[in-house]
């Protein structure tokens, strides 16, 4: 069985084609290098009597990165039917993409706010409990057991404090 059919299911739709995602992206990727390019110009892009300016290198490399993304484009829109129609992402694949994102971006947003501790705790007992099915005891005792772990290594041993978010209470007191 086909592991991108076997999540997706046989009548799984495409989002968006792969044609329009290349010129999509290659559009994006010219847009940036093309910014870069004019910022590199303006801050000199020749090579100076003691050498390169500030923006020999960025400037160079910038003009690669437009001459791939013109290549890219060029390629995409000369593409055939079968091209334009072949879909880029399957709706169940993409669902399972969220599946993973979602939850990341909740959790680096959980560090800003409650720090990397409790954030990474939590997010580790959520993943075990919903993908790997454990139960919510072992969840609890696996995630708490890795973060103190974790803490006496960081904050004890290397002694590197690590973001704690609210939780900081030597940023309140200045001690």
């Amino acid at each position: 069985m086909n592991p991108e059919t076997e999540e997706a299911g046989a009548g799984d739709r495409g989002l968006v084609s792969t044609r329009a995602v290349e010129i999509g992206v290659a559009a994006v990727l010219f847009a940036f290098g093309a910014v870069f390019a004019y910022s590199s110009w303006k801050l000199g892009n020749r090579w100076g009597i003691e050498g390169p300016q500030s923006g020999f290198f960025p400037f160079y490399v910038s003009l690669i990165i437009c001459g791939s993304a013109a290549s890219v484009l060029f390629h995409a829109i000369r593409a055939g039917r079968a091209h334009e129609q072949a879909p880029f992402v399957l709706r169940g694949q993409f669902a399972q993409v969220l599946k993973m994102a979602v939850p990341a971006t909740l959790y680096v947003l959980g560090v800003q706010l409650i720090g990397i501790y409790v954030s990474s705790a939590i997010y580790i007992a959520f993943f075990m409990r919903w993908l790997g099915r454990y139960a919510w005891w072992r969840s609890i005792a696996i995630s708490v057991v890795i973060i103190v772990s974790f803490f006496f290594m960081f904050e004890v041993w290397f002694q590197v404090p690590l973001y704690k978010g609210i939780w900081d209470l030597t940023a309140w007191t200045g001690y």
